[in-house]
């Protein structure tokens, strides 16, 4: 058995920290894991900014309602899951995806989940698991599963190192040098379309 994995955002919808950065007009929140590749940094950066700017969950999810998938993205998750089965592994949180996922036809999301005070604010965070993605096509493998998995960010990197297969998908010029200039296995290649995407796991699927 094969299956897809794929990071969320950045490939199938828009930054959330983006687009809440725009509606807010605080620059500081459009740091995403493109320029931050310690997780737990960054979201206490957010956290942070959230608490001294007095932004609310409620906040939050009033801009994510608004958010739609990226172009092409609905017909390029319809035509995968045509092919084989597709997990999103995000580290969104349970109380943002839902919109979103219910624009993609409810793929199956393992993400992250946010601790959330009696006022609405945003108190902490919950991690599903340390190195969430890469633990995930792990275990997917254990059970006789071949992945293949594609992504954007410094945290997708381990889990595509750790599956059968994949690639970088629409990734910044930092992250697709330092990929391309290594060897074996730790070199990562890059697409920019849902079209070469799709042809690079049609590849996947269809080698003996």
């Amino acid at each position: 058995m094969r299956l897809v994995c794929l990071d969320l955002e950045g490939v199938l919808v828009p930054e959330i920290w983006i687009a809440f950065s725009e509606a807010t007009g605080i620059p500081e929140l459009r740091r995403t894991t493109r320029d931050e590749p310690d997780y737990n940094k960054l979201m206490r950066f957010r956290l942070d900014l959230l608490e001294k700017n007095n932004l609310k969950l409620a906040d939050i999810q009033r801009v994510i309602s608004g958010m739609d998938p990226l172009p092409g993205a609905i017909e390029f998750t319809r035509a995968l899951r045509e092919r084989t089965q597709l997990i999103v592994l995000s580290d969104t949180f349970e109380q943002f995806a839902k919109p979103l996922m219910e624009k993609l036809s409810w793929p199956t999301l393992f993400c992250n989940s946010l601790m959330i005070g009696l006022d609405g604010a945003v108190t902490d965070y919950r991690l599903r698991q340390q190195n969430g993605k890469r633990e995930a096509v792990k275990a997917f493998k254990s059970l006789n599963v071949q992945v293949f998995a594609a992504g954007d960010s410094f945290n997708d990197l381990a889990m595509i190192r750790e599956a059968d297969s994949g690639c970088l998908f629409r990734a910044p010029e930092s992250i697709r040098k330092d990929c391309a200039r290594l060897s074996g296995k730790a070199k990562i290649s890059c697409v920019d379309t849902f079209d070469e995407l799709l042809a690079k796991i049609d590849g996947f699927l269809t080698t003996a």
